[in-house]
């Protein structure tokens, strides 16, 4: 269904961490925006259709008027909202927001270390648009701070901050299939496993909490009113946004899943582990009964890879990419 396509290189290798890869599709321009994390530096690629055509950026961890810092990045990720895209990194000091192409830092918000105990680490992790208007940005404390963005300028606020977790939260997802009013429209994972869903607003409101089954959820994603939820036994769980009730277990890898995606427009599902593969199912609703289909499409074996980041590279999902741990390149492939 996919063949390997020409691969992209990197300035430095990619750190095992969760969801360590963003795309950001420039579809006027023909380009794809990647990010990848490496220590305290993310390394932005701009690569034309072809992968011949690529140029790099590398942004530094920052603390405030600091200029570098030694922290370290927990992740990058991309948020479309209607009015503007921003490129939002977390790190072990604060999130940074940056204008998509990187070039101009626009928020900085500092982590309050002194409200962690001595032994436990403070940083922030999962990152997703809400609403809109907000983006939401997890934390160690377990914390969902969420930021009112403006349609252009730095007059960046935080609006609210959800505390239901307990654990460092892991990741966040907002919904990605376009279209009707749903109930719910963002999901938070932490640590222990537990899923927080939230319809997001002026408030944003707790529809329903899955609770925890004993393991970590590592990646989560929302698409027509379905939770994926990957973990680290190498299951992925498919939930019902609006009632939290399980639809369906996928046992799809032999290690630890560290990234999900869904392609919007198909909902063909992709998940990437330490094990080396990277599996793509097909997600569906019966039209009849409503209830969530699954079927298997594709499984790639990227040899000797512990995969920390894939996503899809369009929102039919036709392209995907990979990173994983210590690997300078990012791994395309194209749809036959």
């Amino acid at each position: 269904m996919y063949r390997k396509d020409r691969s992209i290189q990197m300035k430095s290798s990619a750190s095992a961490l969760y969801n360590n890869l963003s795309v950001l599709p420039i579809t006027d321009k023909s380009l794809t925006y990647l990010a990848v994390v490496h220590a305290n530096t993310v390394n932005m690629v701009s690569a034309s259709a072809d992968g011949l055509n690529v140029s790099h950026r590398q942004l530094q961890s920052k603390e405030g008027s600091v200029a570098l810092s030694s922290s370290l990045i927990t992740q990058a990720s991309w948020c479309v909202l209607p009015s503007r895209i921003l490129l939002v990194l977390t790190s072990q000091k604060g999130i940074q927001m940056y204008e998509s192409d990187g070039s101009i830092m626009v928020y900085w918000h500092a982590l309050d270390a002194l409200e962690a105990p001595q032994a436990q680490a403070v940083f922030a992790r999962g990152i997703a648009p809400a609403g809109g208007r907000y983006v939401c940005v997890g934390t160690s404390s377990g914390l969902v701070l969420v930021f009112d963005i403006p349609p252009k300028g730095t007059n960046i606020t935080l609006a609210e901050v959800l505390a239901e977790h307990r654990e460092p939260i892991t990741d966040i997802a907002c919904e990605t299939c376009e279209g009707e009013e749903r109930g719910a429209d963002l999901v938070t994972a932490d640590d222990s496993g537990v899923l927080c869903v939230w319809k997001a607003g002026d408030d944003f409101r707790l529809v329903t909490k899955i609770s925890a089954y004993g393991v970590t959820c590592s990646s989560v994603k929302l698409w027509d009113g379905m939770i994926a939820a990957a973990y680290g036994t190498g299951q992925i769980r498919l939930y019902d946004a609006s009632t939290g009730a399980i639809s369906a277990e996928l046992d799809s890898h032999a290690r630890w899943i560290y990234t999900l995606d869904i392609a919007p427009e198909s909902g063909r599902l992709l998940s990437g582990a330490e094990d080396s593969f990277v599996q793509i199912w097909q997600l569906s609703r019966c039209e009849e009964s409503g209830l969530i289909e699954v079927e298997h499409r594709h499984s790639e074996c990227v040899t000797d890879t512990q995969i920390c980041g894939a996503r899809f590279c369009d929102p039919r999902g036709s392209s995907f990419a990979v990173t994983g741990y210590d690997l300078n390149e990012i791994i395309r492939y194209v749809q036959l």
